[in-house]
């Protein structure tokens, strides 16, 4: 047992880069160093010890990680500075060689960064790094974490077996593994007691929850979650198309707490392109997926992630994503521009677009992404919308969002901050940013 009053009076700085499982699984981090005494710096307080955890899944991501450590070995001078996350994992003798690093920790002991707290709290001379291979990353370790006082993020799975050609990702967090049912809905139930009113589901490839284990899949922890009192609304994270299943799709067009809500990576609307990139799904699929969502859903918010700009995805190719997103009933792109990573299979691929073109043709679909949002703002007016209040003053408004993932302005009202309300929007703010 470590004696926890070595670390008493110990402040810790955390900064968090990248997605929602980073957010969650830092927050686990926190509640781990508090039950050895160390708090949170508070403001204007110089920190003992930093926590970065990083992201890398793309060149921008590695440089903004970079930024952020000496950022806050800058900000806390004399602290012990731990790095971890997806760019510790890849690349760690990058991240020891960074002025001010004094730990890397990989994605295996991510969790365990307690245990490798200096007892005295003294810096050392050079980084030391603990990380093991990729292929030995097997443990699943549950996270969660609360977006102030309403939306919580809930880590079920981990890790991918998908190999597409541009992503880094399975070199950095493993094969994919994940919690049971059980594991999950103690800690929904236990987030319910904390008076969370909202949780995301939140993984590298949630639709991959439970395999190998018989009896459980994602679909049955969607079931089982949809039981927890308490809990007024669950928003499926990101999934990919060929694991949102028609079951899935029409449980949530049927269920009180799944909120209306999917956000579905297609990467590319051509099929060739497709191919390229080891996708495990044809635009046909992809389209059958979004109609029967708008068919059941007519209100539901169908986000979509694209990357322009990937090797091989010729003038035509780029053409042919952008007249079938076109066709398609979405709510709102999210748009990236392709990054070469090293180590990764696209790097084969002979045909490169230059970053003129990938800028135009982002820009392409930013402007269609911009329009849809506005006319699916549009046609909620008048429609009885129920909104979680969020934290945040914007000129006086406070913004919650509805079960449809709309963003709805009030006037400000602190005591309202975690509460539910029914209302009826009328307007579109001039921005299209949110409706009120």
């Amino acid at each position: 047992m470590t004696d926890t009053s070595v670390f008493e009076d110990k402040k810790a700085a955390y900064y968090t880069l990248g997605c929602k499982l980073n957010f969650a699984e830092t927050s686990t981090i926190g509640r781990a160093l508090l039950a050895q005494g160390v708090r949170s710096v508070r403001p204007r307080e110089v920190a003992d010890i930093c926590v970065i955890n990083t992201c890398s899944v793309t060149e921008l991501a590695d440089k903004k990680c970079r930024t952020m450590i000496r950022k806050a070995a800058r900000e806390h001078p004399g602290a012990f500075v731990i790095v971890t996350g997806c760019y510790a994992q890849l690349s760690p003798d990058e991240v020891a060689s960074i002025e001010g690093v004094d730990l890397v920790i990989g994605a295996e002991k991510k969790l365990d960064i307690a245990a490798y707290l200096p007892h005295e709290g003294a810096k050392t001379t050079g980084a030391s790094i603990v990380r093991g291979h990729t292929k030995d990353i097997r443990t699943f370790r549950l996270s969660s974490s609360s977006d102030e006082r309403t939306r919580h993020f809930l880590k079920v799975q981990d890790g991918c077996d998908y190999h597409c050609t541009y992503c880094t990702i399975p070199k950095a967090r493993g094969r994919s593994r994940s919690g049971t049912v059980a594991e999950i809905v103690t800690e929904a139930a236990r987030i319910a007691d904390l008076g969370g009113k909202e949780i995301v589901l939140t993984g590298v490839n949630i639709g991959d929850f439970g395999k190998g284990r018989t009896g459980e899949d994602f679909f049955a922890l969607v079931r089982a979650l949809d039981q927890i009192e308490g809990i007024e609304r669950f928003r499926i994270g990101s999934i990919e198309p060929n694991l949102l299943s028609e079951d899935i799709i029409r449980y949530v067009a049927t269920s009180q707490r799944i909120a209306p809500h999917f956000h579905i990576p297609l990467q590319s609307g051509s099929d060739d392109v497709l191919r390229l990139m080891k996708r495990r799904y044809d635009t046909a699929l992809f389209r059958s997926r979004v109609e029967l969502i708008r068919e059941l859903m007519p209100h539901a918010f169908i986000g979509i992630d694209v990357i322009v700009g990937t090797r091989g995805e010729e003038e035509q190719f780029f053409e042919d994503c952008y007249r079938f997103l076109e066709g398609l009933p979405f709510s709102q792109l999210h748009v990236f521009s392709y990054s070469e990573r090293e180590g990764t299979a696209a790097l084969a691929i002979e045909h490169t677009v230059s970053p003129r073109d990938k800028h135009k043709r982002s820009q392409r679909l930013a402007r269609l992404s911009e329009e849809r949002l506005r006319d699916f703002y549009r046609a909620n007016l008048g429609r009885e919308l129920t909104v979680i209040w969020e934290h945040g003053n914007y000129d006086g408004r406070m913004m919650g969002h509805s079960e449809n993932y709309i963003r709805v302005a009030q006037p400000y009202d602190e005591a309202a901050i975690g509460t539910t309300t029914r209302i009826t929007p009328q307007h579109l703010d001039e921005s299209g940013s949110f409706i009120y």
